[in-house]
Formats: C-alpha cells, sequence, structure tokens
C-alpha cells in the first residue's frame, strides 16, 4: 500500500477543548500523573465519514515515548455526517511530566475511501497551582 491510500479531507479537522491535570485520581503505582483531555471531530467536508481507529503518540519528559493503537474511540465508531461533531473525553498518565501528545484518526468515507484526520498536539503540564502538592 502506498500513501496515496489515505486522505486528509479538507474540513475534517479535531479540536482539543481543554486538558485537565487530575492529582487526586488513584493510580496503583506511586508517581503517575493522569491528565483527561476533551476533544471535538468536526467534520466540515462534504461527505459522511466514520471513524475506525486511532492512533496516540506520547512524549514524556524522560525522552520515554509511547505509541497507543486501537479500533474506534472510546469504544465506538463515530458516523459523522457533513456538519456534525463528536465530543468526548479520555486521559493518558504519565511517569514523568511535563509531556506532550499527538495522534491521529483513522476513518473511512462513505465511498470507501480510507480517511486521516490529524490530533494536534497538546501539552501534558502539572499547573504551577499543583506543584510541591502530595
Amino acid at each position: 500500500m502506498d500513501g496515496g491510500d489515505i486522505t486528509e479531507p479538507d474540513g475534517l479537522r479535531v479540536v482539543i477543548d481543554q486538558v485537565v491535570y487530575q492529582p487526586q485520581q488513584y493510580l496503583p503505582s506511586g508517581g503517575r500523573h493522569c491528565f483527561v483531555y476533551f476533544i471535538t471531530i468536526h467534520n466540515g467536508s462534504g461527505t459522511p465519514v466514520t471513524i475506525k481507529g486511532r492512533k496516540w503518540v506520547v512524549h514524556e519528559a524522560s525522552g520515554e515515548v509511547t505509541v497507543l493503537e486501537g479500533d474506534g474511540v472510546v469504544g465506538e465508531f463515530p458516523r459523522l455526517e457533513p456538519g456534525d461533531e463528536f465530543s468526548y473525553n479520555s486521559f493518558h498518565v504519565l511517569e514523568t511530566p511535563p509531556g506532550r501528545a499527538e495522534g491521529s484518526y483513522l476513518g473511512v468515507d462513505d465511498g470507501g475511501q480510507r480517511i486521516l484526520v490529524r490530533i494536534p498536539s497538546f501539552d501534558l503540564v502539572i499547573p504551577e497551582s499543583e506543584v510541591g502538592y502530595a
């Protein structure tokens, strides 16, 4: 398969609505930090698109890079008609913040054309008000 098999249609975009540090989130091993993110996928294109999978690349301050891939989005395969949007939230856990996350969604349009939509890079940073508190 060559790179021409997947398109990035105009009008299909991802917006990072919010990233929230969750210090109260219980994590089984100490020293881990949870960040909840809220995302909206907008279909401003002229064709319906179904999101079939996602790929995340998470970079930590330590230099560690984690790649996460899976089917759908939060257990769903959202179908977005032209003008529709799909909003959801999920999370990333870091051992060594700050970090950065980026990625892409893979989908298919009604004509069977495979679609790629990039997830803009966003920072995973502990707010100044939380630094130094246990």
